[in-house]
């Protein structure tokens, strides 16, 4: 047993290594696109009524994408990854917009797409930090294969 896989009492701790970086980059990537898709369908209307599909979209992917960043690796900074960078789509994108526009408006449809994308994605979070999911202790690899 090596010095550093080991703690004072002689216990073997974790593997603090991400197994699967590309894996993660990919959920990264997909959290900052769902941002940005889900602020461009944000304003659609089915005819006279307002339907907030981004808002939808968000609240149903972003708790999925969180999912499975914490079961590449359950600490919170690689959890959180895809929740961090849809956020940063939507602060970003949402209130200072390509050439000074603002897809942010002041509508009930994007305070939807902003609290009920955070609420959920940080629910997610927290499902994955005190383990609840169902596949807790198992980490799925790239090819999807199951490791213990």
């Amino acid at each position: 047993m090596a010095e550093a896989d080991a703690d004072l009492s002689g216990q073997r701790l974790p593997d603090r290594q991400l197994h699967s970086p590309g894996l993660l980059a990919l959920l990264v990537l997909d959290g900052l696109l769902l941002g940005a898709i889900g602020l461009v369908l944000t304003p659609m209307y089915a005819g006279p009524v307002p339907a907030p599909v981004g808002a939808v979209l968000s609240i149903v992917v972003l708790p999925w994408l969180v999912g499975r960043a914490g079961e590449l690796d359950p600490r919170s900074a690689v959890a959180g990854a895809p929740l961090l960078a849809w956020l940063l789509a939507v602060g970003v994108l949402g209130l200072g917009g390509p050439g000074g526009d603002v897809l942010l408006p002041a509508t009930w449809q994007s305070a939807l797409l902003v609290f009920g994308g955070l609420f959920a994605g940080l629910l997610a979070l927290r499902k994955v930090l005190i383990g609840g999911s169902t596949r807790s202790e198992r980490r799925a690899d790239v090819r999807g294969d199951e490791r213990a």
